[in-house]
This record gives structure tokens, C-alpha cells and sequence, in this order.
């Protein structure tokens, strides 16, 4: 049976209700809050797993949390799973460059909410207990274990889902890669976003990286390879 605690932000309660039911079910620790405010200060005292998070919260919203937690030294390891009625692409690609894991839209299968939960903590187990040795790339060093990219001796910050990506690509310098390779490797396969988020990602990741976006390269008509 699962052990991982799991913090449902949910202020429909027959939603918050059934969720809560079937992760017990499942033996996952849960505990919940209806709104934002009262999450936040819940989850610094005990720190949880993985955050199921509604956009449309009072007070304080999804994406505000969302941004408060990957901006604290202490919750930045929290996956996230936004879980929420707003669909449209703007609002996938905002969850998405403020480090959400995954991105599901109500109405929601049970089935399918718990696959994705189990293929978002696998994940983070792999990030955290597999020691692989330093990319070191000409001024650029990444390392998996520390979640770390420098550049120059400078650290970089880099949501999950751009530490990913550059890890990715760094690892298979000169394979070109498809939007959707890009997107079944660093997400999961069938993870719900289009081709133009993976080029809002790229694009954000060379902004922060300066100098050393350059060695992502764009390949017209096909993708993305990190140069030799």
C-alpha cells in the first residue's frame, strides 16, 4: 500500500470528498484545506508529497500557490498536480512554467487522477535517490542529484519541468528530438499539453540559462537538440 502524504486544495467539498475517499482507499495520507491561505500555512509545518491544487480558490488562488511553493527553499519539492476546470492553453502553459508536475482538467476520471499521481511520485523517487555523476558542457554544469544547473559558477533556477528538459537534452547532445519526444520524456507520456508549450519552456529555459541557451538548438520543422 502507498505511504506518500498527499495535500488535496479543493474547495468543492463533494469533489474534496471523493478525492479524499479514494487516496485513503489507495493508503495514502491525506489531508486537505478549501482554501489557498490556510493550505500554505498548513503545509509549512507538514510538508506532504504531492499537492492536488484547484485553480479557482478564494483568496489567494491556484497559481499563487502554485508560485509560493516553488519559490520556498522548504515546499519547492512538493509535486504539484494542478487539477481544475480552467482548460484553455494560457492557463496549462502558466501552471506549467510555475513547475506544476501535471495539468488535469475537470471533469476528471478516479482511474486516471490516480495513474498520474502514481507516475508523478515515481518520478520524484527517481529525481531523488538515483546518483548520476555531473554534466559538465563547456561554462555549463548540471547536476541531477542537487537539482543544480550552474552557469559560469552561478546557479541557475529552473523550475522541475526545465530542470528536466535541460537534463534531457544535455544527456543526448547532438539527438534531435521531437515536441512531443520532449514531452513524453520530462512530463510522461499523454501528459496534456501542446507543441507550443514545449516552445514557451525552451524559450524561458534560454532566457535563465543566458549565455548557455545558445547550446539548445532550434532544428526547423522537427525540434530540439542540444549542440555537440
Amino acid at each position: 500500500m502507498a505511504k506518500e502524504s498527499i495535500f488535496i486544495i479543493e474547495d468543492d467539498k463533494s469533489i474534496q470528498e471523493v478525492i479524499r475517499f479514494n487516496l485513503a482507499k489507495e493508503g495514502y495520507q491525506v489531508d486537505h484545506s478549501e482554501d489557498g491561505e490556510t493550505a500554505l500555512i498548513k503545509m509549512a509545518s507538514k510538508t506532504p508529497d504531492l499537492v492536488l491544487l484547484d485553480l479557482m480558490l478564494p483568496g489567494v488562488d491556484g497559481l499563487e500557490v502554485c508560485r509560493r511553493l516553488k519559490s520556498n527553499d522548504k515546499t519547492n519539492n512538493i509535486s504539484v498536480i494542478i487539477l481544475t476546470a480552467k482548460g484553455e492553453e494560457a492557463d496549462i502553459v502558466a501552471g506549467l512554467e510555475l513547475g506544476a508536475d501535471d495539468y488535469i482538467t475537470k471533469p476528471f476520471s478516479i482511474r486516471v487522477l490516480l495513474a498520474r499521481i502514481r507516475v508523478v511520485l515515481r518520478r520524484k523517487s527517481t529525481v531523488e535517490t538515483v546518483e548520476e555523476g555531473a554534466l559538465k558542457i563547456r561554462d555549463l554544469i548540471i547536476h541531477p542529484g542537487r537539482h543544480q544547473v550552474l552557469v559560469n559558477g552561478s546557479e541557475v533556477e529552473l523550475t522541475r519541468t526545465e530542470f528536466s528538459l535541460i537534463h534531457f537534452l544535455a544527456k543526448r547532445k547532438g539527438w534531435v528530438f521531437t515536441r512531443n519526444q520532449i514531452i513524453d520524456a520530462v512530463q510522461g507520456e499523454d501528459y496534456p499539453v501542446t507543441d507550443r508549450s514545449v516552445d514557451v519552456q525552451i524559450v524561458g529555459l534560454r532566457k535563465k540559462l543566458g549565455s548557455a541557451g545558445d547550446y539548445i538548438e532550434t532544428i526547423r520543422g522537427v525540434g530540439y537538440r542540444f549542440k555537440d
